[in-house]
């Protein structure tokens, strides 16, 4: 009985050390990638904001505004290609004073590689309904699970360019250590504005006549990066946005916010990132490891029990207590014998 439970052990030892490198180097691969139906709502809040009201022609001042980000996943949108995860992102910035009147509405969709996380251009990826624009780099996630300490390429959507996403230090975030990265978006021109503007709201000579001028944008994003995951769990957006001539001598702010994403989001994205920081730990280090240990002690438990023993060697003659060996004088005296007779 010991021995075939013993084979079976060593048999069953043998599955684990296998099982240890097809989870680390083939099933991690297939299981550390980006979900297809991502659905998340990300709230930021700006204090002594500046935006001009196209309702009442008038600049408003010292204004709170909020701005809300929805990200949802379209699983159907890749044509079946699992590679490749479509996310649909739209913003919406309202004066809190006024919440149900929108001050700006961005929507985007990217289309992106499951496990890099980089852009591509196919599912009907989308600028605020551009199909035209080219996108590349990385878009809402950094590399997945491989973040590193280094400058990236982001594309941003409101200029419609890629600008580099520069390391600038490590931060605690709620307990969790982040990198931190920060993108500067030089002044843009993003759009022509159709209707002249008086010259006098654009800082010139009110006999000026009025003045044809195009819509420019600038930014400094800093965002908190989880490096086990390549989830953001923290933004920082101060955006500029104005109007000018063609000549830049009349200008005139349209926007200008300083946004910081609320600490019940933050805590949100800390969760997540944590979450999916524990699931990739434990397909590439912890159930490799434990299949390692569990192998090895089946294999010796097994051996132990169903190899069978070795043939114990004889024991040794006892001595006289003249120190000679007793069987060799018996036998000696058992040969005298026999030829006397």
């Amino acid at each position: 009985m010991r021995r075939p439970v013993g084979l079976i052990l060593i048999c069953l030892g043998a599955f684990f050390l296998t099982l240890a490198p097809l989870v680390r180097f083939y099933v991690a691969g297939q299981v550390v990638l980006a979900p297809l139906n991502r659905y998340q709502v990300t709230r930021l809040e700006a204090r002594n904001a500046t935006y001009f009201d196209t309702a009442t022609l008038k600049t408003r001042t010292g204004v709170k505004l909020q701005a809300s980000n929805t990200v949802r996943g379209d699983v159907r949108a890749n044509g079946g290609d699992d590679r490749i995860a479509v996310w649909d992102s739209s913003t919406n910035i309202v004066d809190t004073a006024v919440p149900d009147k929108p001050i700006q509405i961005q929507g985007y969709r990217i289309a992106f590689d499951r496990r890099t996380s980089q852009l591509t251009n196919c599912c009907g990826a989308n600028a605020d309904g551009d199909t035209s624009v080219r996108m590349s780099g990385y878009g809402l996630l950094f590399p997945l699970a491989n973040v590193r300490k280094q400058d990236y390429p982001f594309f941003d959507m409101t200029t419609r360019q890629p600008a580099a996403m520069r390391y600038s230090g490590e931060e605690e975030v709620l307990g969790m250590r982040a990198y931190r990265f920060v993108q500067q978006v030089p002044n843009t021109k993003t759009a022509a504005v159709d209707t002249k503007l008086p010259a006098k709201m654009l800082g010139l000579k009110a006999s000026a006549p009025d003045q044809k001028v195009d819509r420019y944008s600038q930014a400094t994003i800093t965002v908190w990066v989880d490096p086990r995951t390549g989830i953001p769990v923290k933004h920082r957006q101060q955006i500029h946005s104005t109007v000018q001539t063609a000549d830049g001598k009349g200008r005139m702010t349209v926007a200008s916010a300083d946004l910081h994403t609320v600490p019940a989001s933050v805590r949100g994205l800390v969760d997540m990132a944590n979450s999916n920081a524990f699931k990739i730990s434990a397909v590439r280090v912890h159930i490799p490891v434990g299949a390692v240990l569990v192998g090895l002690a089946l294999l010796l438990v097994g051996a132990f029990i169903g190899l069978p023993p070795g043939r114990p060697a004889a024991p040794p003659a006892p001595r006289r207590a003249d120190g000679k060996f007793g069987a060799a004088r018996s036998s000696a005296r058992s040969s005298a014998a026999a030829r006397r007779d």
